[in-house]
């Protein structure tokens, strides 16, 4: 049976990229205006954060301890034990006007993560591969706001969604160099209520898509069409993860900031939603290898 519940009732500005670590059996997320990382157990309990010096766009775990950090000014490494943030490179450097967004790891370990225009209308954007040795790629550019990276089961196809166009993109990726090519539409939003946001792949293939500004997950088929569509009690959610012992609930983040001076009017916007009995599991994420 479909059950959804408040997990962490938090109003946190901009909840972010959830990330369940198989390992420690825990979730983290961040809170990009807080600026902060915060880890909890599957119920929302023991909990824990990191304060951050600037915005943050997304986090993976490194092999090694510790997490990498997609911050405004670039990739930064944060240490858990000491709350240090170490800067490793700015990917793009000299736009004022963009910060580091949503990031993902491939199967092979590089962090792959994509800028924003903090004013959301021009294609100021690219999207970057950083690699366990730290050698940078960039994979595109001309994009408004990077979002929902993840990749097939198999890895060999990546999704990608320029929020502000209400696109995903599908692109053939090259596991073993972290290339990317043929980049084609996945799926349309402008059809929908809303954005499409964070995202996740089940290990049946599909795609879970968090549709900003309407509070609905979508589950694509890997052919691009709507397989299911699931309601969630605030609108302004952000992202998802599958997470738990069986890798078979989705945790979703939200956020409480106002958009265009209008607050989120539910009282549960900012907190983290647990999603059971969807009768499907993810897929475990990898950590970056560097």
């Amino acid at each position: 049976m479909l059950r959804i519940e408040l997990i962490v009732d938090t109003r946190a500005a901009l909840g972010e990229g959830p990330l369940w670590d198989v390992q420690e059996q825990m979730l983290y997320w961040i809170d990009s205006y807080g600026p902060a990382v915060h880890r909890c157990d599957m119920n929302g309990r023991n909990r824990c954060s990191w304060p951050l010096p600037e915005a943050v766009g997304s986090m993976a775990l490194r092999r090694n301890g510790g997490a990498l950090l997609s911050l405004k000014s670039g990739f930064h490494a944060l240490d858990f034990a000491t709350g240090d943030v170490t800067r490793i490179v700015d990917p793009d450097p000299g736009k004022p006007r963009v910060r580091m967004n949503d990031g993902k790891v491939d199967r092979r370990g590089r962090f792959v993560a994509g800028y924003m225009d903090t004013e959301d209308r021009d294609p100021l954007c690219g999207l970057f591969s950083l690699a366990p040795d730290h050698t940078l790629q960039k994979l595109d550019e001309a994009i408004i706001c990077s979002n929902g990276p993840c990749w097939s089961p198999d890895g060999g196809t990546f999704y990608f969604a320029d929020t502000t166009r209400k696109v995903i993109y599908a692109y053939d990726y090259d596991c073993a160099t972290g290339r990317v090519a043929n980049r084609r539409v996945f799926a349309s939003f402008d059809g929908l209520r809303g954005y499409p946001d964070g995202a996740t792949v089940d290990a049946d293939g599909f795609l879970w898509s968090v549709e900003f500004d309407s509070g609905r997950l979508i589950r694509f088929a890997p052919d691009g069409a709507i397989d299911r569509i699931i309601g969630l009690p605030v609108n302004s959610t952000t992202s998802i993860c599958f997470g738990g012992r069986d890798l078979d609930i989705a945790f979703v983040t939200s956020m409480a900031r106002p958009i265009g001076g209008v607050a989120p009017k539910e009282r549960e916007a900012g907190g983290v939603f647990a999603v059971y009995g969807l009768g499907v599991r993810g897929l475990r994420e990898p950590r970056f290898a560097g």
